[in-house]
């Protein structure tokens, strides 16, 4: 796999679920890491956990809300001010809207196209002078767009502007994969399905309480019989950051224990 110690790793939406254990991971395996969200208290608690488990990584946080061009812009500044080079850009940020087709709001369109698609194309976009400084033809940079299996089938929930936005993502991932490769930066997305977290737990019910769900019950209704774990969706993340994903370009991975297969 390669080692990570000595890269820059940045993981938007990297104060919960799949982005935090991700974040957690790359820091574990050597990664400096910048992490990004829109909670400062959130960011805080993931800056104390990799500090924890990696004492001698660097870990920095940064607070922003990308459904805003202002703040993503905002926040290339900021990361070329702390940085002079990007090895790994996970941009995982992500939003969603419960709504039934008749009364689907306007806002909940735009938020969610605006963060899920919008700004991961332009904080890409604004981040390419970094991302290109480091990367050679032997050691390319990554991009990792982190998708849905919603945007591949048709979502379970009332969430109308979720899976457009995600099989868009998706299209994009291969779109600024055929652009970029010859530029030494690789571009990849995984498709996660169901994992232990904040935005899953509004869906099923549980108004955010990710202690509180039944995951196990949950998982019980799915081909593997669980849900998805932190070492599952990190792990193919490593991967696609690692020199094993050197050779893996425009690539949607799904992470979702066999659903879109088997649906």
């Amino acid at each position: 796999m390669g080692t990570m110690t000595g890269r820059t790793c940045l993981v938007t939406g990297g104060t919960s679920g799949i982005g935090r254990a991700t974040a957690v991971r790359l820091a574990g395996l050597g990664a400096g890491v910048v992490v990004v969200g829109r909670d400062p208290g959130r960011a805080a608690a993931v800056r104390e956990e990799i500090r924890r488990q990696a004492p001698h990584t660097r870990v920095e946080t940064l607070t922003a809300d990308l459904s805003s061009l202002a703040q993503v812009r905002r926040l290339a500044a900021e990361i070329r001010e702390r940085c002079d080079r990007l090895d790994v850009l996970v941009n995982n940020a992500g939003a969603t809207w419960g709504a039934s087709i008749d009364e689907f709001p306007e806002a909940g369109w735009d938020k969610v196209m605006d963060t899920n698609v919008k700004s991961v194309f332009f904080l890409t976009q604004k981040l390419l002078p970094l991302l290109e400084a480091g990367a050679t033809a032997e050691d390319p940079s990554r991009v990792i767009n982190i998708g849905s299996i919603d945007g591949l089938k048709t979502p379970s929930f009332d969430t109308v502007s979720y899976g457009p936005s995600k099989a868009a993502l998706h299209t994009l991932t291969s779109q600024l994969a055929a652009k970029l490769v010859r530029r030494n930066i690789i571009v990849n997305a995984i498709a996660p399905g169901p994992f232990p977290t904040w935005m899953l737990s509004t869906g099923v019910g549980t108004g955010g309480d990710v202690e509180g769900t039944d995951w196990d019950a949950m998982g019980r209704t799915m081909p593997r019989g669980r849900v998805g774990t932190p070492q599952d969706i990190a792990g193919l993340a490593i991967f696609l950051a690692s020199r094993a994903g050197a050779f893996t370009v425009g690539a949607v991975i799904t992470c979702d224990g066999g659903i879109v297969v088997t649906a």
